[in-house]
């Protein structure tokens, strides 16, 4: 196999879904197109002719989130009409598919450079909106009806793990606001950012910086917030991602194509896996993928210095490390925090753990090897393994 190297990767920041949210007025594809012009104005060399094939996930692709977005956003940020485009759905792991597969046909020698990312407007297209489920799925019992109430899910491995409990989620949840303000104190996340314009009813404004953030959460104000999906529950807006309005792009080639161009690598490729789970238990889904991925990859998670997994919700984080042996607050694990602060615009959240990884990469040649994992709504998981090519084995500063 070619190797296939990620070259960069930007996005937007994260709006809060909703009216009130930095985004209410911005169309779902123009925050795609400026992604993707961000990450083409920082990589000057590439000649836009090179690019073999454009791939945009979404989850709701309908509205101004449908129509091909891979094509259609290709127009209109100005690539050539000779490169073609497309759109995938894998819920929350679109661009990580798209950037799975890419890199395979790069690896494969179909393609030399290629697109891949993902946009989420929650605001305007809420997961599963118009969506009509087979009546099947209930009466012949295929799923429980928990399944579709990604909420419920998140409650169900709290019941299968009584060790798994609301207090762990909690110190989860706000350590990773907390360390997300940090990074941002350090300057580590906003290098990545495209500015997006946004207007509202008070005029003009600039999105900077990620909107949902809660740096001053503390446990005592987790532990009086409201279970909204269960009486009694133990899952809490605290220790899940919030709804969010964003993008993300990502630019991969072959390690050969990209020496050519003068291109940089910021991460080698080294494998990738999907599996699947019961959907009423779908935060475990990241489990036998990455059990996938380390296999074929002759691996073990001994040899992941860097983990960057999706929080959903808190208590899937918590389930993936106590099934590897990892303690809770382990610095390997999400050291700039997650989606519970950052927010997760499903089908984008992908490449924005890439996009950290391969920043971290930077800091850390100590670090050999890292993971972009997720669990995937309907009982999936996918995991992407990464190498570093900064790696020495020696501390950096």
């Amino acid at each position: 196999m070619r190797e296939v190297v990620f070259v960069d990767g930007v996005r937007t920041p994260f709006g809060r879904a909703g009216d009130k949210g930095m985004y209410a007025g911005t169309r779902a594809d123009d925050l795609a197109v400026k992604a993707l012009q961000g990450l083409l104005a920082r990589n000057e060399a590439l000649p836009l002719d090179r690019i073999d094939d454009v791939g945009i996930a979404a989850t709701s692709q309908q509205g101004d989130q449908g129509l091909t977005l891979g094509r259609t956003v290709s127009i209109l940020a100005g690539l050539p009409l000779s490169v073609p485009g497309f759109a995938l759905d894998r819920m929350c792991a679109g661009a990580l598919t798209v950037a799975s597969f890419m890199g395979a046909a790069i690896g494969s020698g179909q393609y030399d450079v290629a697109i891949a990312g993902g946009v989420e407007h929650m605001g305007r297209h809420p997961l599963g909106l118009d969506a009509d489920p087979n009546p099947r799925f209930v009466a012949e019992k295929l799923v429980s009806p928990d399944a579709l109430n990604m909420g419920l899910t998140a409650e169900r491995l709290h019941d299968r793990f009584p060790a798994l409990t609301k207090e762990r989620a909690d110190r989860f949840g706000m350590l990773s606001q907390h360390k997300v303000q940090a990074a941002y104190d350090r300057g580590d996340i906003q290098a990545d950012l495209v500015p997006v314009a946004t207007r509202s009813a008070a005029g003009w404004g600039l999105a900077t910086e990620d909107e949902g953030r809660r740096p001053e959460t503390t446990m005592e104000g987790l532990a009086g917030l409201k279970t909204p999906f269960r009486p009694h529950g133990r899952v809490t807006a605290g220790t899940s991602s919030p709804l969010t309005d964003g993008a993300t792009m990502s630019l991969l080639a072959g390690a050969d194509t990209a020496r050519e161009l003068g291109l940089g690598a910021k991460m080698k490729l080294v494998g990738f896996g999907f599996a699947g789970v019961e959907p009423e238990v779908m935060g475990l889904g990241p489990v036998p993928s990455t059990e996938k991925a380390l296999k074929r990859a002759g691996l073990t998670i001994a040899d992941i210095g860097l983990f960057e997994l999706n929080e959903a919700f808190a208590v899937q984080v918590l389930s993936f490390l106590d099934h590897f042996g990892i303690d809770d607050e382990d610095p390997r694990v999400n050291p700039w925090g997650g989606a519970i602060a950052l927010g997760h615009p499903l089908a984008a959240s992908g490449v924005r753990l890439m996009i950290q990884l391969a920043r971290q990469f930077e800091q850390r040649p100590d670090v050999r090897y890292g993971i972009t994992a997720m669990c995937v709504g309907l009982g999936q998981g996918g995991t992407a393994i990464w190498e570093n090519p900064h790696f020495t084995g020696k501390k950096g500063k």
